[in-house]
């Protein structure tokens, strides 16, 4: 370490005299001291109301007092403060939830010949901090000198902003895109990759049922769904992927109205004792849902694979493709349960807590309410999912984030993203259906709507509009 200090100094010589100071080493982390908190706001204090007089006495409000508002610093290794910024969720209407939207303020560096370092840094780790704590939207109000600073970090100028003591300032918005990668991470392959199959007659199903959770059969009221679960969560918890891979395919099922009669599987296992524990899941959780397992394939000596394929009946399958522009989009979801160990943000376990009536009640739920379209919320997320049942209506879609319902336990972004156990999403007529009765686990909300504009967009409070999914999820096209 001391030899690479000073073969730097020699470097520096022969790299001629020194125009500027050096920017000084620094560590971002989160202010989680009255000393830190303190040292920042003197910073505050100093640029704002005494250089720049944008404020007559201070410049504390209430977002310093709010509990959920967060400070991040710039600490030199002595431990002196040399800048800071906050940020924290909007409170909209008084309200104290957090709905995903999240803005910054008070970006403050202490030695203006270091801003050029300080600055973009303390912006970049705002960034960062407010989509771990899973924002979906992250606005900041920025002075318009400082507007082309935050362009080349690549925030969008969505227009001109409040004059404060006469400096002009600009709205400016940090481009989230966590649902659009949970998109394109799971499901944008699919018509490039199934393209082999569509060429065939009857190829991905019967017409008007492509791009549905599961097919119909032809010439039978019989529903086919399939699903497999990664080899890595079966290595991690061989039980609980069994059991899961009996949940996503009755829950396919459910999204087509279909009553469950069987289950086939297929399991690949290292060892005796690996295999024991999936089929252990897998048989839980057949009993739970009152589903036989009719027989399969079993293998060991094998790398880990579970693959599941569910049988069930209705003479009036549910399609995802029926929805049409104006269509009230619902959500029919169990917000019970937790965050599954070992998962957290990604798996909401809903279910397995559970009785087998509540199961099965559930289950049965959207064939009695017979809307229009409905999917099942798949890994792609709550927004994921309109999407595949917007673009197999012709569609887009739009949901209402203060009128979505979700765990008090889930962040915005993660609950958009996630695999949520029981959620089902319909779209229909409004206000039709709105008479049937429904299990007392659900929570059902109307969230949304069908548009002629294809993608899938978030409204806010405010008014504005974000875009969650810029186009169509998976290719595949109408159904």
């Amino acid at each position: 370490m001391d030899r690479a200090l000073g073969l730097r100094g020699e470097l520096s010589i022969l790299a001629g005299r020194r125009h500027a100071d050096p920017r000084p080493d620094f560590l971002i982390t989160v202010a989680d001291t009255p000393a830190e908190h303190a040292a920042y706001r003197r910073l505050r204090h100093l640029e704002f109301v005494e250089r720049q007089q944008l404020f007559p006495h201070s410049d504390l409000d209430d977002t310093d007092h709010d509990p959920a508002a967060v400070v991040l610093v710039a600490t030199l290794h002595d431990g002196t403060i040399v800048g800071g910024v906050r940020v924290a969720p909007v409170r909209w209407n008084s309200s104290t939830e957090d709905i995903g939207w999240w803005f910054g303020s008070r970006l403050v560096v202490a030695d203006h010949r270091h801003a050029a370092g300080i600055g973009p840094a303390l912006v970049r780790a705002a960034c960062a901090h407010v989509e771990q704590q899973g924002a979906v939207r992250f606005d900041a109000t920025v002075q318009d000198r400082y507007a082309p600073m935050f362009r080349r970090l690549g925030w969008v100028d969505v227009g001109a902003g409040e004059v404060i003591a006469g400096r002009a300032h600009r709205e400016m918005r940090w481009p989230i895109d966590r649902i659009q990668r949970t998109v394109d991470g799971t499901k944008a392959v699919l018509a490039q990759a199934l393209a082999p199959f569509a060429d065939q007659d009857g190829g991905l199903g019967a017409s008007g049922f492509r791009g549905d959770d599961g097919v119909p059969l032809p010439g039978t009221d019989v529903i086919a769904a399939c699903d497999a679960i990664i080899p890595s969560m079966i290595e991690r918890d061989p039980e609980w992927a069994g059991w899961c891979s009996v949940l996503v395919n009755v829950n396919d099922l459910s999204a087509m109205g279909a009553r469950p009669i069987g289950l086939l599987d297929a399991v690949g296992a290292p060892t005796t004792s690996h295999l024991t524990r999936i089929i252990r899941g897998i048989s839980a959780a057949a009993r739970a849902w009152r589903t036989p397992v009719l027989g399969g394939h079993t293998q060991v000596g094998v790398p880990s694979a579970l693959s599941v394929t569910a049988l069930g009946t209705t003479p009036a399958p549910l399609r995802a493709g029926r929805g049409a522009v104006g269509d009230t989009v619902t959500l029919h979801a169990d917000l019970g349960g937790s965050w599954r160990p070992g998962y957290h943000d990604r798996q909401w376990d809903s279910t397995s807590s559970r009785s087998s009536d509540e199961l099965c009640a559930m289950a049965g739920h959207l064939a009695r309410v017979a809307p229009a379209a409905a999917k099942d919320v798949s890994m792609a997320g709550i927004a994921g999912t309109l999407g595949m049942l917007a673009e197999a209506s012709g569609t887009g879609a739009e949901l209402d984030v203060t009128a979505l319902p979700r765990p008090r336990d889930a962040s915005m972004g993660a609950w958009l993203t996630c695999f949520p156990g029981y959620a089902m999403l319909s779209a229909d007529r409004p206000g039709r259906g709105a008479g049937v009765a429904a299990p007392e686990t659900l929570t059902i909300a109307d969230c949304g709507r069908l548009t002629a504009e294809p993608g899938v967009r978030l409204r806010w409070p405010d008014g504005e509009v974000s875009v969650a999914v810029d186009s169509t999820v998976t290719g595949l096209g109408v159904a």
